[in-house]
């Protein structure tokens, strides 16, 4: 019991702390990303996108994005990569599975990859690589999530 206290305890901490970034409005407005799993994010990446460049480096770096299996004349080959942040693939996997309870958007896209024949698992992580490319727009513009995409305004 001494140790669940001690536990709830820290998770309170985390939770403040991660309420005092600067990012936490936009982190937690996506759907499926919460207090736990936007902290884990912060926590994952050391919250500077800067480091990374482009979504394509967050999502190889997060383990969503396929990597080439290419050999001789073999090419067109992708495969899971071996290396990446097994902490990072987390938040983003369990963050599109929770998406699709709760975002219609993300069910359609799923559903979608579902009709084209991909697994479970595949269809997840397709709905998470797409869903780091927003989350990395979101951060970039620092604009909290939306159903409907702002207009641009014509010059």
């Amino acid at each position: 019991m001494a140790l669940n206290q001690q536990v709830a305890e820290l998770d309170k901490v985390i939770e403040a702390r991660f309420r005092d970034h600067h990012n936490f409005d936009v982190i937690t407005s996506m759907p499926g990303l919460g207090i736990i799993l936007g902290a884990e994010f912060l926590a994952a990446t050391g919250g500077d996108m800067t480091a990374f460049g482009t979504p394509d480096r967050l999502a190889g770096f997060g383990g969503v994005a396929p990597v080439p299996r290419d050999s001789g004349k073999i090419s067109g080959n992708l495969r899971r990569p071996q290396r990446y942040n097994r902490r990072l693939q987390r938040v983003f996997y369990i963050s599109a599975l929770f998406s699709l309870r709760t975002c219609e958007e993300s069910r359609r896209f799923y559903d979608r990859k579902r009709a084209e024949g991909k697994r479970h698992t595949q269809a997840v992580l397709a709905l998470a690589r797409r869903r780091v490319n927003v989350l990395w727009a979101l951060l970039r513009d620092q604009r909290c999530y939306e159903l409907t995409p702002p207009s641009t305004l014509a010059a």
